[in-house]
């Protein structure tokens, strides 16, 4: 038998208004065994309704929900997303979720102690507003992971493409990047770094922030002094699909940006820097830091071999996601972990100017959006 479910939907987001949510019924579906109603009922805050119009702003990752459930068998259980919700006697609920940027997912599933179920599925969408920068400088990202070599003389790779996403995720949801500026490019070959690069290359203005990383297979030629990363479609032998280190450096300079930080976590990704020391300096105001175009990079190792799982990239992320700061500079970051990954690993990060690509002493900021 069918049986009709009572349904009213209302949200609690609590903080000031600073990114856009939507909401729309995606399907219902009931089938119960009896002719009984059930409810769910969702009950602040009252100016939240099912409806896509009407936007709402906020400035959190998590929408709290609370409600009420009823049915007349009894409630068995509830879960949101296959997520099991404590719900009272009385029927009451409260609960959080984390909203990923984009679209989000909701499914209520009421199981009554005849193990009769309904399934009413939403979707929320939050949308990011611009973070204020000094100059009105936007922060774009590339974010290269790769991890299957089609030469089998190139082993394959657990860990780069989940770095990449773990990254994407921090810098979108806590920092000064945009969804729609930063790129993914997963498992790339030459050509879509090189495209990737174009790209940016075309859109980047010289008050924009740049960051590139790149996480995969390095080589380093100890004959002719050059260093390569490796795309997935790199041969053994044939340097034709490699992608030099010089390359790498041009384009680093002909970005016009104000600032750009390269993240390299490869073997013998220290072979980027003319000069294998790490940079050296007294602090410089932030705003001072800001203001000079940099050309920086910070590396997981110098030109030596580094793990898959890496120590470099648990650190990094960690600090990234606990920093409290609204401005961190990138030199302030790799200080904060870089005793933890010499102390963890058998490897030493480095952070330095990428030489001959127009540093002038600055320094990239990290902007942290803030909750008003």
């Amino acid at each position: 038998m069918k049986k009709n479910l009572a349904l009213i939907l209302t949200f609690i987001w609590s903080g000031t208004f600073a990114q856009e949510v939507t909401t729309n019924i995606k399907g219902l579906y009931v089938d119960f065994g009896s002719d009984t109603p059930s409810e769910l009922t969702i009950v602040s805050p009252k100016d939240l309704t099912t409806k896509s119009r009407g936007l709402k702003r906020v400035d959190k990752k998590f929408v709290e929900i609370e409600g009420i459930v009823k049915d007349a068998e009894g409630v068995k259980q509830l879960a949101l997303n296959e997520e099991l919700i404590d719900v009272g006697s009385d029927g009451y609920f409260i609960t959080n979720m984390a909203l990923s940027v984009g679209e989000n997912d909701l499914v209520f599933s009421v199981l009554d102690k005849e193990d009769n179920k309904t399934d009413t599925s939403f979707q929320l969408v939050r949308y990011q507003n611009e973070v204020a920068t000094p100059d009105g400088g936007k922060y774009y990202a590339l974010l290269i992971g790769i991890e299957d070599y089609k030469d089998s003389s190139f082993i394959d790779l657990d860990y780069p493409i989940d770095d990449a996403q773990k990254l994407y995720e921090v810098l979108v949801d806590q920092y000064a990047f945009n969804t729609e500026r930063v790129t993914l490019v997963l498992d790339a070959t030459r050509e879509s770094i090189i495209n990737a690069l174009d790209d940016l290359t075309s859109v980047v203005t010289p008050v924009d922030n740049v960051l590139i990383f790149y996480a995969g297979h390095g080589i380093w030629d100890e004959k002719a002094e050059i260093g390569y990363w490796l795309p997935s479609n790199a041969e053994e032998g044939k340097k034709a699909d490699w992608f030099r280190n010089s390359a790498l450096r041009d384009y680093i300079k002909e970005i016009n940006s104000r600032h750009t930080l390269l993240i390299a976590d490869a073997c013998f990704s220290g072979s980027i820097f003319k000069s294998r020391s790490v940079l050296i300096g007294a602090d410089a105001a932030t705003n001072k830091m800001h203001k000079l175009p940099s050309r920086k990079a910070m590396t997981s190792g110098t030109l030596t071999a580094v793990p898959d799982k890496s120590v470099f990239m648990k650190f990094l992320i960690d600090r990234l996601e606990k920093n409290e700061e609204t401005y961190v500079s990138a030199g302030q970051l790799f200080s904060s972990f870089k005793i933890a990954v010499m102390n963890n690993s058998d490897t030493t990060p480095q952070y330095g100017i990428v030489q001959n690509a127009g540093d002038e002493g600055g320094d990239f900021i990290f902007i942290k959006r803030t909750e008003e």
